[in-house]
């Protein structure tokens, strides 16, 4: 009887041996699975917040282009008169649209692209005072002051490229999957 109590220790013992190791390999196989889904989903998470705000600094780039545009088309109006130039409004709305969609990529940043927007809005303005400069030294000719200041106007269009160019570049950069 020893025999049969000693076998039935030892298959006892043995059974809730390997039901342990079976609970226990699952449990830890399970824990893995849950960290691995856990990680999947943060990470899934992050890149979808990277995308929302890749795509929100995109619009705002967008806009602040826009906004140039149209700065840069009220300026013309004033180089070479509203009869040739796209029609605009006055040269202030313009740039405070501009100035506006700055902000806008103040926010947006990163600090780069910040700069560049930064440096293409003194640009503008300084064109903007530079033209209301002459024009009121010649107030009275009727020649538009892009003609009788044919090389402050040439000048101000190649900074106008540059400027926009180099904000494009920055901006391209930052958009760029790191």
């Amino acid at each position: 009887m020893r025999e049969t109590v000693a076998i039935a220790l030892i298959t006892s013992l043995s059974t809730l041996t390997a039901a342990g190791l079976t609970g226990l390999v699952t449990a830890l196989t399970g824990r893995r699975q849950v960290t691995g889904q856990l990680t999947a989903a943060r990470e899934e998470r992050d890149a979808q917040r990277t995308v929302r705000r890749d795509q929100a600094r995109r619009d705002t780039y967008v806009g602040f282009l826009a906004a140039c545009d149209r700065a840069y088309r009220a300026l013309d109006t004033g180089w070479v008169g509203p009869d040739t130039a796209p029609g605009e409004d006055a040269p202030y709305r313009a740039l405070r649209a501009l100035d506006e969609a700055y902000n806008l990529v103040l926010l947006a940043g990163p600090d780069p692209v910040a700069d560049a927007a930064g440096r293409t809005v003194r640009s503008v303005n300084e064109e903007y005072a530079q033209q209301r400069r002459l024009l009121r030294k010649q107030a009275t000719e009727a020649t538009p002051p892009g003609e009788r200041h044919r090389a402050e106007h040439l000048a101000a269009l190649r900074c106008r490229t540059e400027r926009r160019d180099a904000f494009v570049a920055v901006a391209r950069g930052a958009l760029e999957p790191s």
